[in-house]
């Protein structure tokens, strides 16, 4: 069984689409083994994007990403790596599949409802990140 992290960005959580974003994951067979919703500050915010420190959108990620609450979220499955990137759809929205998450509601590039590790190894760090292993179920 595979895992990954998926977060409901600030847009996504201001703009109610929680249960949306649940209900697609969930009808696609991924099953939820740890949740919660926090808000970031901009130094926890930078410690996660750290991978993004070079780059030039860096400052506005981090800024965007601790500017409300995130839901984190462990998903596990066969192959749910791949599934979730899936439903997401591409990290620019103008590019995502019809029907995915990103085509759907994303407003823009940054503001693009959700985000999900692209890669096993990414995936045991971004989850530990968050999570304890007692708090994923």
């Amino acid at each position: 069984m595979e895992r990954t992290l998926s977060i409901i960005k600030p847009d996504g959580v201001s703009r109610g689409l929680i249960g949306e974003v649940i209900k697609r994951f969930e009808t696609a067979g991924i099953r939820i083994a740890a949740m919660k919703m926090l808000h970031m500050s901009k130094k926890e915010a930078e410690g996660f994007y750290a991978v993004h420190s070079d780059k030039p959108f860096f400052n506005s990620l981090t800024d965007f990403m601790s500017s409300d609450p995130i839901v984190v979220m462990v998903l596990e499955g066969e192959n749910v790596i791949s599934k979730n990137r899936e439903l997401m759809g591409a990290t620019n929205y103008k590019d995502a599949d019809p029907g995915t998450i990103r085509a759907d509601f994303a407003t823009d590039i940054e503001k693009n409802v959700v985000h999900g590790s692209d890669a096993p190894e990414t995936a045991a760090t971004e989850i530990k990140y968050f999570f304890s292993e007692l708090e994923i179920h």
